[in-house]
């Protein structure tokens, strides 16, 4: 799933490579990478690393503009790598890879700072397409299919909520993803944090 705020500016020049870190404990991962981006004229993997030690070192002599992370390296301490990799000079962007889909299709790390989520199972074709997208700026995540009551748990509680009908909780909501430009909660979720938008607090329980 591809969400599409303005792109950012990554400085650099028109049809120049995309420097790539590939950061994973496993060697035949890691070679799969290696050679599925050696295939494609505008990626380049500039340096591998096992560890985020590693990932910290190899980003200060390599300026990478794109991190593959794997998700047991990233969740050793993935707020402290960012800090770290965002006092180089041309901090890159971080595409977590993983085994197991996390449940919520990847919105923890995007919160704590990465660009999005790339399972191990997915197509070659989507590592080379993440890789693109999310090097102009874009976030990238895979959807979870939803659980059928959820929605519809969420709008009735909203409408409990606000005194209103499930029906006029669904047409707001039409409404709101026209108007930004997304189909779906997921995708209004993104479009908030890349926007930095506010949201209001939770309403107080009733003592």
């Amino acid at each position: 799933m591809i969400v599409r705020p303005p792109a950012l500016p990554m400085g650099r020049q028109p049809n120049k490579k995309i420097r790539i870190l590939i950061a994973e404990r496993e060697g035949v991962f890691r070679l799969g990478l290696k050679k599925l981006f050696a295939l494609e004229d505008d990626l380049r993997v500039v340096a591998q690393a096992e560890s985020a030690a590693q990932v910290v070192g190899l980003a200060e002599k390599f300026n990478p503009d794109l991190y593959f992370i794997q998700s047991e390296i990233a969740d050793e301490d993935l707020g402290n790598l960012l800090r770290k990799l965002r006092k180089g000079t041309r901090p890159g962007r971080i595409l977590i890879t993983t085994s197991l889909p996390p449940a919520d299709g990847g919105m923890e790390y995007v919160k704590r700072g990465a660009s999005g989520v790339v399972p191990k199972t997915a197509d070659p074709e989507i590592f080379v397409k993440s890789a693109r997208k999310v090097a102009q700026g874009e976030l990238w995540l895979s959807k979870v299919p939803p659980s059928p009551t959820a929605p519809t748990a969420r709008n009735r509680e909203i409408a409990r909520q606000l005194t209103i009908t499930e029906q006029t909780v669904k047409n707001h909501l039409r409404t709101i993803y026209d108007k930004v430009g997304v189909s779906d909660r997921l995708e209004l979720v993104l479009y908030s944090i890349h926007h930095r938008l506010e949201l209001p607090p939770p309403p107080a329980a009733a003592v």
